[in-house]
């Protein structure tokens, strides 16, 4: 026999998966714990199967939970998709979107494709920069919204995701071993400079600068050909160059996050949408571990049980 599933019962579930637990997600469906975990209750009776193994206040997803979260998101996805369609005005205009140099190539295509599908008379204008200039542009109102990629998150603006940030050579090349080292740099404006300064100085390792300029370009063409090392964002390292991990002897990066901005007042209605498209697709691409520091999955979501 075929049976509805209530999407409010899936965004229950999902919410809980991704904030961490009952009273997070509470606060963020603006119900009360007990709603939310009756809720819960209600699903895992309509599966006959428990979502989350409880023990000692730890909430995880058992295997039936596992396998509910993809489709779960897929169908909340179209449901908010098919509600906007039909109910969200007919946006027209240009929206000027700022991304920092480092992740435009790999984070930004599948967001600006759903996006001119969904909305074909937006033009989104892509304003790239330094994450610092970029929020100087975001201040100025001479940009509607912004990403960014930095150490932690500042006022009016909201975590996406983390992502480490890695050592990153030419494939097969040995450059790594070479000292002082050789470095690709951002300019002076780059967030992951101090970063990648501050670690080899603290690890003793000397090194020097073959260039600083402020394109993705020159620094891939310097990697690609072995003239030097640089430090990426995990999820940006293209395809033809290579992670330097295991024995290489270089310091550990910290790790980062990809920071959405909007301006606290004055949002236009097309800026809005475009925000949500940009939460949206984040989560559906990434999950809910796009919160976690890479390599550090599969721990408890809360200290709380539902």
């Amino acid at each position: 026999m075929i049976r509805d599933i209530d999407i409010a019962l899936l965004r229950a579930f999902v919410t809980v998966v991704e904030t961490g637990g009952v009273t997070s997600a509470s606060r963020m469906l603006a119900r009360t714990q007990a709603a939310v975990s009756q809720q819960i209750k209600r699903l895992e009776d309509l599966f006959g199967e428990p979502l989350f193994s409880r023990e000692h206040k730890r909430l995880t997803l058992s295997p039936a939970g596992e396998r509910l979260l993809g489709p779960a998101q897929r169908l909340i996805a179209m449901n908010d998709e098919t509600w906007a369609h039909m109910t969200t005005p007919d946006f027209e205009g240009d929206v000027r979107l700022g991304v920092p140099h480092d992740i435009v190539a790999n984070l930004i295509p599948s967001v600006l494709q759903k996006f001119n599908k969904a909305r074909p008379k937006v033009r989104v204008v892509l304003i790239c920069k330094g994450s610092k200039l970029l929020l100087d542009e975001l201040a100025a109102k001479r940009i509607d919204l912004t990403l960014t990629t930095e150490i932690a998150c500042g006022t009016f603006g909201e975590t996406l995701m983390r992502d480490r940030l890695v050592w990153v050579g030419g494939k097969g090349m040995q450059t790594w071993r070479e000292r002082p080292l050789p470095l690709s740099l951002g300019s002076k404006h780059c967030k992951f400079r101090p970063e990648v300064i501050r670690a080899l100085q603290g690890a003793g390792c000397d090194w020097r600068v073959v260039s600083d300029a402020d394109s993705m370009e020159a620094t891939y063409s310097t990697l690609k050909a072995g003239l030097a090392v640089s430090a990426m964002l995990r999820t940006s390292v293209p395809e033809y160059l290579e992670t330097l991990a295991g024995t290489v002897n270089l310091p550990p990066l910290p790790d980062y996050m990809v920071n959405l901005y909007v301006p606290p007042t004055g949002l236009s209605d097309v800026a809005a949408e475009l925000a949500r498209h940009i939460r949206q697709d984040f989560a559906q691409r990434f999950g809910p571990d796009r919160l976690d520091v890479p390599g550090k999955l599969n721990k408890p979501l809360t200290r709380e049980a539902a």
